[in-house]
C-alpha cells in the first residue's frame, strides 16, 4: 500500500502524513511497531491470568488468531511477510520482525520451562515452526482450516512433550 493510498484512505492531505512518515517505509515501520506492542500487552495479560495453565495459555494464541479470521484479520502475518520483504538482516523492518519472532519464542520457552516440560527448547522451536507455519500459509490462502490444523499439532506436540516428560515414551 502506497502512502499516498493510506493519506485516501483515512482522509488526510498527503503533505501532512509526510510530516510523521516521510515514507512508506516509515509507515509500515511504525505500523509493525504498534502491532508488536499490540501482541506484547496480550501476552502479558495471558502471562498475568490465573486461572488459564500454561498449556491453556500457550493454545491461546491459536483461539485469538481464529477469532481474528473470522473477522478477515491476520495478526502476525505482517512479521511473516517483512522479513520476506526486507531479507536484509541490517533492515530496521526485518530487525523488528526478528524482534517479535524472539518475543513469541521466549514466551513460548517460558511456559514450556514453567510446565516443567521435557527439552522445553526444542519443543519451543517445535512449537514457533507450527505457528510460522500456520502464519506463513494465512498470507497466501487465508483459510480459517489452517489455524485449526495448526491448533491441533500444537496441542498434539505439547501432549507428547507431556509424555516425555513423564517417561511415557522412554
Amino acid at each position: 500500500m502506497s502512502l499516498e493510498s493510506v493519506a485516501d484512505l483515512v482522509d488526510v492531505p498527503l503533505n501532512e502524513l509526510k510530516l510523521f512518515w516521510p515514507d512508506a517505509e516509515a509507515l509500515l515501520y511504525d505500523s509493525l511497531r504498534h502491532h508488536g506492542e499490540q501482541i506484547e500487552v496480550w501476552r502479558r495479560q495471558l502471562l498475568l491470568d490465573e486461572t488459564l495453565t500454561p498449556p491453556q495459555k500457550l493454545l491461546a494464541r491459536y483461539k485469538v488468531l481464529n477469532e481474528q479470521v473470522r473477522q478477515s484479520r491476520y495478526p502476525g502475518c505482517l512479521f511473516i511477510a517483512a522479513c520476506s520483504f526486507y531479507p536484509d538482516r541490517e533492515s530496521p523492518i526485518h530487525q523488528l520482525a526478528e524482534q517479535q519472532k524472539t518475543a513469541s519464542f521466549n514466551y513460548t520457552l517460558s511456559l514450556l520451562q514453567e510446565m516443567g516440560s521435557d527439552d522445553p527448547e526444542m519443543v519451543a522451536h517445535q512449537m514457533e515452526l507450527i505457528l510460522e507455519g500456520c502464519l506463513s500459509r494465512l498470507l497466501v490462502k487465508r483459510q480459517l482450516h489452517d489455524v485449526e490444523v495448526a491448533s491441533r499439532l500444537a496441542e498434539d506436540v505439547l501432549n507428547v512433550a507431556r509424555c516425555r516428560e513423564h517417561g511415557a515414551l522412554s
